[in-house]
């Protein structure tokens, strides 16, 4: 029977997503180490995936450090800060999340536009700071 394939995740993740990965692999939560260099090196032979975010980096040292490695998937649109040369040299797949946030932007790119041109964040300041009361507020730009 073949060994349960290592995983190093780099950071922590949301608990349910960590639930199922323990459930296909042997998991190594690498952040909670003191001694990086040494985990590393008795997980080494293992690790198959890595699992991570923009904020750390898979460069050339970690890869070479893990002559099993298969892939690299990270938690984010980007592939920022992973040496992708060095993947390819040495055959490991990397995926990311291409156009999850697309919609959300575009969404909070219109809220931002109508925010300012009906003046929302002045309006609110307007009625919570009681000034109401005394005048009104100024009508904004038509949409």
């Amino acid at each position: 029977m073949e060994p349960p394939i290592g995983l190093l995740l780099l950071r922590p993740i949301p608990r349910y997503l960590q639930d199922q990965l323990n459930k296909r692999f042997t998991v190594h939560n690498y952040w909670i180490y003191q001694n990086q260099p040494e985990l590393l090196n008795s997980i080494s032979a293992s690790i198959r995936a890595i699992v991570r975010d923009v904020k750390n980096p898979v460069d050339a040292n970690l890869i070479d450090s893990l002559p099993k490695l298969e892939i690299v998937s990270n938690l984010g649109v980007g592939v920022d800060r992973i040496d992708l040369e060095k993947c390819k040299q040495m055959g490991i797949r990397v995926t990311n999340t291409p156009h999850v946030l697309s919609d959300e932007v575009a969404d909070t790119t219109i809220a931002l536009i109508l925010a300012a041109l009906r003046r929302i964040v002045s309006a609110n300041r307007f009625v919570r700071d009681g000034q109401w009361v005394n005048r009104d507020f100024l009508l904004t730009t038509k949409v």
